[in-house]
C-alpha cells in the first residue's frame, strides 16, 4: 500500500503529580512546530490516579491539537478508592475518553490499542501487566479488520515480556499476545512502563515482533534523562529516534533488555543505558 511517510510521537510515563515540567513543555512546543501525524501516550498519565493529577493531564493532552491515543497504564487506575477502582476504573479519564484506547487510522498505518493494565489480578502485585483473552482477541480483531496491506502498531503499557518468574511475570500472558501478533502485519509493539528506551527483536515460536518502548517525560527516570520517542515510518521501515533535552544519541539513551520493572538498576546484570544516569536514590513514590 502507497503512503507518505508518516511522523509519530511516542510519549510515555508521563506521571502528572511527578512531572518535569521542563520536559513537557518542550515536547508541546515540538508537537507544535513539528505537527506529527498522531501522538500515542502509552500510559502513566498520572502518579497516583489523584482528581487533580487527571486535571492536570488532561489540560495537557487537549492543548495538543493533533491527534491522541492514550493508553491505561498501572498508576492511572485509582489507588484509593478500591470501589471506584473495581466498578468505574476509568472514570477520572471522563475529560479525556475521546482519546482513551482510540484507534487511529493512517494511510497504510494504525495505531491499534492492546490493554495491559487491569483493575485486579489474582497475585500479589498489581502493578504488572496482564494480557487478557477480552483484551488480546478485541486487539486482533482491529488489525484483522485493516486495509489490505497496512501494518499495525500495537500500543500498549507494559511490554510483553514475561520477565522473572511466572508469579513475578512482568507481563502475563505477553509471550502468547507476541506469538499472535507474529502472524499478523504489526510493524512493532510500542510501550512503556519501564522509563527508559529500548528497541529490541523479539524472536517467537511464529515469527519474530519488533518493541519499541519509551522513556519518561517523569523526574522518576531510571538509567537516562527524560525523553520521547519520534517515530518515522516511510510505508516499508520504521525509524526510531529517542529524543531527550541533554542531546545524547538514540544509541546512548536505549537499553538492550527489558528490565522487571521501573525502579532504577540496583543490582548487577540489570540493563542499563549507556547514558547511565541512574539516580543516586530511588525516585519518590508519595
Amino acid at each position: 500500500m502507497a503512503t507518505d511517510g508518516k511522523l509519530l510521537f511516542h510519549l510515555s510515563d508521563i506521571h502528572f503529580g511527578l512531572v518535569d515540567q521542563q520536559a513537557i513543555d518542550w515536547v508541546r512546543r515540538e508537537i507544535a512546530e513539528q505537527r506529527p501525524d498522531a501522538v500515542a501516550i502509552t500510559g502513566d498519565l498520572t502518579m497516583r490516579a489523584r482528581h487533580r493529577e487527571f486535571a492536570a493531564a488532561t489540560r495537557w493532552i487537549q492543548s495538543l491539537d493533533v491527534p491522541v491515543t492514550v493508553e491505561v497504564g498501572n498508576h492511572d487506575m485509582p489507588y484509593f478508592n478500591l470501589i471506584e477502582r473495581f466498578f468505574t476504573p476509568y472514570k477520572r479519564f471522563r475529560g479525556m475518553s475521546e482519546h482513551v484506547e482510540r484507534e487511529i487510522d493512517l494511510p497504510g498505518l494504525a495505531i491499534v490499542p492492546l490493554k495491559t493494565a487491569v483493575r485486579a489480578q489474582p497475585r500479589l502485585n498489581w502493578s504488572k501487566g496482564w494480557v487478557t483473552k477480552a483484551a488480546l482477541k478485541k486487539c486482533l480483531a482491529a488489525i484483522d479488520a485493516l486495509p489490505p496491506g497496512a501494518r499495525a502498531l500495537v500500543a500498549v503499557h507494559h511490554p510483553l515480556r514475561e520477565v522473572g518468574t511466572e508469579g513475578t511475570a512482568l507481563t502475563m500472558h505477553g509471550g502468547k499476545a507476541l506469538r499472535a501478533l507474529a502472524r499478523r502485519p504489526v510493524a512493532a509493539v510500542i510501550s512503556g512502563h519501564v522509563h527508559d528506551a529500548f528497541d529490541i527483536m523479539e524472536q517467537t515460536a511464529d515469527g519474530p515482533v519488533r518493541m519499541i518502548g519509551a522513556g519518561t517525560l517523569s523526574k522518576r527516570t531510571r538509567s537516562t534523562p527524560p525523553s520521547f520517542n519520534e517515530l518515522r515510518w516511510d510505508g516499508e521501515t520504521l525509524k526510531v529516534r529517542v529524543r531527550n533535552l541533554e542531546n545524547f544519541r538514540t544509541s546512548e539513551m536505549m537499553i538492550d533488555d527489558v528490565p522487571e520493572n521501573a525502579m532504577p538498576p540496583r543490582r548487577p546484570g540489570e540493563p542499563v543505558a549507556p547514558a547511565h544516569q541512574v539516580p543516586r536514590t530511588d525516585p519518590p513514590v508519595h
